[in-house]
């Protein structure tokens, strides 16, 4: 992530975005040229959006450059650009924190923004994605997609315990207790103290509670009662359910596709890899040398939960973005306009179980996209419907998902807070400590406190 204002001095200092630049990036005299970076990264979809972009340049007659960067590395690698004065045009799949700290550093060009959106028209978004990916009224950047968090769990180890379907704190934690065995975590999550996958899964847990970042005021509240009863909740999980050390995304998906934990954490990307659609992440489990799709198969998914202090299960995800930056060529709003339109069908079938749109449709098909998406087969290897494979009412609760998704900071008007806190893994490092060393939760609480209301003081 971005740390605030360092990258902004940097590509000031660099001349960024000057009409007089020989770079790529977005300013080379307007010549018809755009860079365009991307935080999808994995090389099938790196591929994928190389032909999209290769039909708007055909049909723009512009030269399209696409470069991938990896999100945990963007703020290395934008500053090498901007010292290099060599800065993109569009930046695509930008998580909300990132959009927070481009805003906070003035890198984007909102104008542009707002005419794209204005253009493909706003009553065609999702109320709730244009919401996320706005600040003081103002449109911060294109809401492309979406994607929700899941918890998965095993439905026939469920069934034999007669547990029930983990929806609450109490339920979690009754599992997690009764299915933890030798060889058997009762649930695996993040928590890698410096992994945004730790601060997306927290949240989602802090949510459920009604723990905040901030009140309406805009006041810091880690250290509230309802904080440190869902720092309590997940630190007693990983400590006494879940497997030793630091947990990523890949281990969490490793360990619960060999068959050796009873829930996860994860995003709806998990979908098309628990159906077996990708051999680089298959299912390994003891069943799955027989059947392949034993573990899909006695797989549930629940897409909210809910906290002793919370008054309803909370819905949590991302939404993506495209951003432009000041200074990009002018065509870089017709990119973004076609990859939100003619472009827009295929972008989504780069990965559809984890790219819900967040563009319905358009002012003729108001249900235009949304209608495409539940067409759209997943997988990489292999490609299924993700219908033929999960029941309706799964696919439906994570289609309508990005439109009650719900985030720190940003609906009390914090995002940038929020964007900062998330980029410098306040929380994560909280959690981590707290896991690790078995600290009670109103201290890591109060640490976590103590460090978000610095980071909210360099802010200003």
């Amino acid at each position: 992530m971005l740390a605030a204002g360092a990258v902004a001095a940097l590509l000031m200092a660099a001349g960024c975005g000057g009409s007089e630049s020989g770079g790529e990036g977005g300013s080379a005299a307007d010549d018809g040229n755009l860079t365009v970076w991307t935080t999808e990264d994995q090389a099938d979809r790196v591929a994928a959006q190389q032909k999209i972009l290769d039909r708007f340049g055909e049909k723009s007659g512009a030269k399209v450059k696409l470069v991938a960067v990896g999100e945990d590395q963007m703020t290395t690698v934008l500053t090498s650009a901007a010292a290099a004065d060599d800065t993109p045009d569009v930046i695509g799949a930008l998580s909300l924190n990132a959009i927070n700290q481009l805003a906070t550093d003035e890198l984007l060009d909102i104008e542009a923004t707002k005419a794209i959106v204005d253009g493909l028209g706003p009553d065609t978004f999702l109320k709730r994605a244009l919401e996320l990916t706005s600040s003081d009224g103002k449109q911060l950047a294109v809401p492309s997609d979406g994607f929700a968090q899941l918890l998965f769990y095993r439905k026939d180890l469920f069934a034999k315990a007669g547990l029930a379907e983990p929806k609450t704190y109490d339920d979690v934690q009754a599992a997690a207790k009764a299915l933890h065995k030798p060889k058997m975590a009762g649930i695996v999550a993040a928590t890698a103290p410096a992994d945004i996958f730790t601060q997306q899964t927290f949240e989602q847990i802090a949510l459920a509670n009604k723990c905040q970042l901030v009140n309406d005021a805009g006041d810091v509240t880690l250290n509230s009662p309802e904080c440190q009863q869902a720092f309590e909740f997940y630190s007693s999980l990983m400590r006494e359910y879940s497997v030793k050390g630091n947990q990523d995304a890949d281990t969490t998906r490793a360990t619960y596709f060999a068959g050796n934990a009873a829930m996860t954490i994860w995003s709806s990307f998990l979908l098309d890899e628990l159906a077996g659609l990708r051999k680089d992440a298959m299912p390994t489990c003891a069943e799955c040398k027989k059947d392949p799709t034993f573990l899909v198969k006695n797989t549930g998914i629940v897409t909210g939960i809910q906290g002793p202090s919370g008054s309803a299960p909370a819905a949590f995800g991302e939404v993506v973005s495209w951003g432009v930056l000041n200074d990009a060529s002018p065509k870089a709003k017709d990119l973004v306009t076609f990859m939100m339109s003619e472009g827009y069908a295929d972008w989504m079938a780069i990965a559809p179980e984890g790219k819900v749109p967040t563009r319905t449709g358009t002012a003729n098909n108001p249900k235009e996209y949304t209608e495409a998406w539940t067409k759209l087969k997943a997988g990489v290897d292999k490609k299924a419907l993700l219908s033929s494979v999960y029941p309706a009412s799964t696919l439906s609760a994570v289609a309508a998902s990005p439109g009650s998704f719900e985030r720190w900071g940003i609906q009390q008007g914090q995002g940038p807070l929020a964007g900062a806190v998330g980029g410098q893994f306040v929380v994560p490092k909280a959690l981590a400590k707290m896991i690790n060393s078995g600290a009670s939760a109103a201290d890591a609480t109060a640490e976590a406190q103590k460090a978000a209301e610095q980071v909210k003081a360099d802010l200003g």
